[in-house]
C-alpha cells in the first residue's frame, strides 16, 4: 500500500525539529541504564564517516537537501520527528551507544551540546575520506579530525590540562568509521572523470591513504580502540542500481567493483596497524555480506522486501526523492518500513541498524565480525 506525502505533516514537523531534537539529547541522558549483555564500564564513544552515522551534523552546515533529512518522513518510527538521521528512525551508532551504557551521542554541531565527556558525533552525510568527495556541501574526514582536536582541547582545559586524566579517557574511548562509500558512488552520481586520470588501484590507494592518516593521527593523540564497518556493494544500492536503464536493474558492477577492492584493502591496512601502532586494538564489521544476505534472502532476515526502497519514487524507488525536497518533488511511502531492508535510495532502515548494531556488539554466530575485536570487547578492555 502506498501514502502520498502530507504537505502539513512536513510543515509542522520541520518547525518543531530543532526544539525537540534538543528534548531528546536531554532526556536521552536519563534513559542510559544498564542492561543485560550491555557495557557497565563508562568508555566515551567518538564517531566519525558518513550518513549511516550521522545523527545531524549536516543540519547545521550550508549543505543542500540531498545531504540533509532533516525533514519529514525521515525518524518517523522512532523519534516520531526528522533528526537529520538518513533512516526511519535510528542509527547502528545509536544503538552501540545504548548498549555501551551510554546516552545518545549528539552531533558536534548542534549549538546546545557542549558536554564531551560520553563522545561525540562527528559523521556528516555525504562526507568522504578524500576533501574533494561532494565538497563544499559536507565535512569531510580530514575535517571531522580537526573537530576532535577541538574535543581533546577543551577537554584538557575541562580536566585542567591534566595529562593523565585526559590520556587515560582518550585512550579507552572508541572511535567507530564508516567513512568511503561516497568516495565511490560520487563517481557515478556527478559528472567526474578523476577514473580518467587514475587507476582504480591508485584512486583506491588514495581513500585508504586519507583513512590511513586519520587513524594515525588519533592514535597518536591517544586513541587506541578503533571500530571499523566495511562498504556495501554501492552498485546494487537502489539510486545506483538506476543509473543505466538499459541494466535491467541489475546491480551497477562497476561501482560495485570499486568498494570490493576498497574492503580488501581496508582489512589489509588494519592488519598492518595492528603490528604497527602500540595498543592498536580493532573490530571490523562485514556490513558488505550481511547486507547482501539481507537483499537477497529478505524473508530469512525479517523482511518482505530487499531490493525497493520504502521511501522515493521510479524502479526501486531508487530515485532519490524521500520527503520531497530534493531536485524530483513526487514520492511514495511505504507503509511498514519494518518490512523493507532499504529505507531511502542509498540508506537503510532502523532493523537493518539494529540487526546490524547487534551483530557488531556480540560478534554472534554468521555475523562476519572481522578482525580480532568485538565492539563490546573494546568497550570492556583498557
Amino acid at each position: 500500500m502506498v501514502k502520498k506525502s502530507p504537505a502539513a505533516m512536513a510543515i509542522l514537523n520541520s518547525l518543531c525539529f530543532v526544539f525537540l531534537s534538543h528534548v531528546l539529547v536531554l532526556l536521552s541522558s536519563f534513559c542510559s541504564g544498564t542492561k543485560s549483555g550491555h557495557s557497565s564500564k563508562h568508555v566515551a564513544f567518538f564517531i566519525f564517516g558518513d550518513s549511516f552515522l550521522d545523527s545531524g551534523n549536516n543540519n547545521y552546515i550550508n549543505s543542500t537537501t540531498l545531504d540533509q533529512a532533516n525533514f519529514w518522513p525521515y525518524g518517523e518510527t522512532y523519534f516520531k520527528f526528522p533528526t537529520g538521521r538518513f533512516s526511519d528512525g535510528r542509527l547502528v551508532s545509536d544503538f552501540i551507544a545504548e548498549y555501551a551504557n551510554l546516552p545518545l551521542i549528539p552531533p558536534f554541531l548542534q549549538p546546545t551540546f557542549h558536554h564531551y565527556y560520553d563522545g561525540v558525533n562527528f559523521a556528516s552525510a555525504g562526507a568522504g575520506a578524500l576533501v574533494e568527495t561532494f565538497q563544499g556541501s559536507v565535512i569531510d574526514l580530514r575535517t571531522q579530525l580537526k573537530y576532535y582536536e577541538k574535543v581533546e582541547t577543551w577537554l584538557r582545559n575541562k580536566l585542567g590540562n591534566n595529562n593523565v586524566e585526559v590520556k587515560a579517557m582518550l585512550s579507552g574511548g572508541v572511535y567507530l568509521f564508516s567513512i568511503g562509500t561516497n568516495d565511490y558512488t560520487s563517481l557515478f552520481l556527478t559528472n567526474s572523470t578523476i577514473l580518467n586520470s587514475y587507476s582504480k588501484s591508485e584512486y583506491i590507494g588514495m581513500v585508504i591513504g586519507n583513512i590511513t592518516n586519520v587513524i594515525k593521527e588519533i592514535h597518536a593523540r591517544g586513541g587506541r580502540k578503533f571500530g571499523f564497518i566495511n562498504l556495501p556493494e554501492v552498485g546494487c544500492l537502489p539510486g545506483l542500481r538506476i543509473i543505466k536503464p538499459d541494466n535491467n536493474g541489475s546491480c551497477l558492477e562497476e561501482a560495485s567493483s570499486l568498494t570490493k577492492l576498497h574492503n580488501k584493502a581496508l582489512s589489509k591496512l588494519l592488519i598492518k596497524l595492528e603490528n604497527q601502532l602500540e595498543g592498536f586494538k580493532y573490530s571490523l564489521y562485514d556490513l558488505n555480506s550481511n547486507l547482501r544476505k539481507r537483499m537477497k534472502h529478505p524473508r530469512r532476515y525479517g523482511f518482505k522486501e530487499g531490493k525497493e526502497a520504502c521511501c522515493g519514487t521510479g524502479q526501486f524507488r531508487g530515485v532519490f526523492s524521500c520527503g520531497g525536497k530534493r531536485i524530483v518533488k513526487e514520492f511514495d511511502l511505504c507503509e511498514n518500513p519494518n518490512e523493507y531492508v532499504f529505507w531511502d535510495s542509498f540508506h537503510l532502515t532502523e532493523k537493518v541498524y539494529k540487526q546490524f548494531a547487534d551483530q557488531m556488539w556480540s560478534g554472534v554466530e554468521d555475523s562476519h565480525t572481522l578482525g580480532p575485536y568485538k565492539l563490546k570487547d573494546l568497550f570492556l578492555v583498557p
